[in-house]
């Protein structure tokens, strides 16, 4: 409930809680469209070390989502986008298959049909690559349009700009929204307190927490991504079996390995609560969907698994049983100069950033 207007003068124009890849570039958005004062506040020791790191880097064209047409439109949309803005940390000299395996819930006629509907590339890759699949587990294999990109020159190069746009970045400072009347809202960062025209809710798995209420039903996910030294066979290439509880493997170019995330194996346990803060691991997977992904790509036998990341990944309950994966920008019922971005994936930042720009911060 918005309290009635108090004399208490403001601080800073923005506050932008959580310094991930969305949180850095909506801050410097806001600082572009005008607002000189900008706080961001990150309760980690720097920017990017969550989940804009522990993911499988993936630039997404569209495949993985054939039984989402607007998720699949969505990832098309943005693809181009993201590799001009960001070509300084994407990897352009990988090779991407999508293989469909028996059994799948899409077939290859049917994923064939879904590129041409998306205009998407998809055509049979060489001999060499299909022969990389256990020929009795695959349908058919194709070669797609898909890159990764680097989380940490991604780091380096919003450092850079964080600097020279002279923002207020507030490092290993735990940010918490403690009230709001209809000039200004109240929040603590750190050992300071500030009152600030607007407030962004950058936190991803941790959106709820931010002392800001949602509508959105969130579901928190703990999940592990097992990072390998591939075969020379997969280098630089990258592998999604699809679609149903099968793997993905493609380079990770922070750490120069791959990764490898299994529909089965990744995700460890899962809330609706909202009061349970902490999910802590009992145990690695990583063996496991190592394993299984073996039994449909033989040369992963040979891989060399180095270690295992794990994070909290965040999904709409609306779209848990679907491969939907839109991105949530909600306004607070309790302020509206309060707002929680959910970013699904890293390409979403531009419906985000669209959608800033094309709002009034200036009351």
């Amino acid at each position: 409930m918005v309290e009635k207007s108090s004399a208490a003068a403001i601080d800073v124009d923005t506050i932008v809680i959580g310094a991930g890849f969305y949180g850095c570039e909506i801050a410097l958005q806001m600082k572009q469209l005008g607002h000189e004062r900008v706080v961001l506040a990150e309760n980690r020791p720097g920017i990017l070390e969550r989940a804009s790191f522990v993911n499988q880097a993936r630039v997404h064209n569209g495949y993985h989502y054939p039984r989402s047409i607007p998720t699949a439109l969505r990832s098309h949309v943005n693809f181009e986008r993201f590799v001009e803005v960001y070509r300084h940390a994407v990897l352009f000299d990988m090779t991407m298959i999508y293989a469909i395996a028996k059994g799948s819930r899409v077939s290859a006629s049917q994923f064939v049909r879904f590129c041409e509907t998306m205009g998407i590339p998809c055509r049979e890759p060489h001999v060499r690559l299909v022969r990389l699949f256990e020929p009795g587990l695959i349908d058919e294999c194709f070669l797609t349009h898909e890159i990764a990109f680097d989380s940490r020159r991604l780091a380096d190069d919003l450092s850079r700009r964080i600097t020279e746009s002279k923002l207020d970045l507030r490092l290993e400072s735990r940010a918490h929204v403690v009230g709001a009347d209809d000039r200004a809202v109240t929040v603590a960062v750190g050992a300071s307190t500030f009152r600030a025209r607007f407030v962004f809710n950058c936190t991803y798995g941790e959106l709820p927490f931010a002392g800001v209420a949602l509508r959105a039903g969130i579901k928190r996910e703990l999940t592990e991504m097992l990072l390998l030294r591939p075969p020379h066979l997969l280098a630089k290439v990258g592998v999604t079996v699809m679609d149903g509880p099968f793997f993905s493997t493609m380079p990770f170019p922070a750490v120069g390995l791959h990764s490898l995330s299994h529909v089965r194996y990744t995700p460890h346990w899962a809330v609706n609560d909202n009061n349970l803060r902490h999910l802590t691991p009992l145990r690695s997977n990583g063996i496991a969907m190592l394993r299984e992904a073996a039994h449909f790509l033989p040369c992963l036998a040979a891989a060399d698994p180095i270690r295992s990341i794990f994070e909290i990944k965040a999904i709409l309950t609306r779209n848990e049983d679907d491969d939907g994966r839109p991105i949530l920008i909600e306004q607070s019922e309790a302020s509206p100069r309060i707002w929680s971005i959910l970013g699904s994936k890293i390409d979403n930042i531009f419906d985000a950033l669209d959608f800033i720009a094309h709002r009034d911060w200036t009351w």
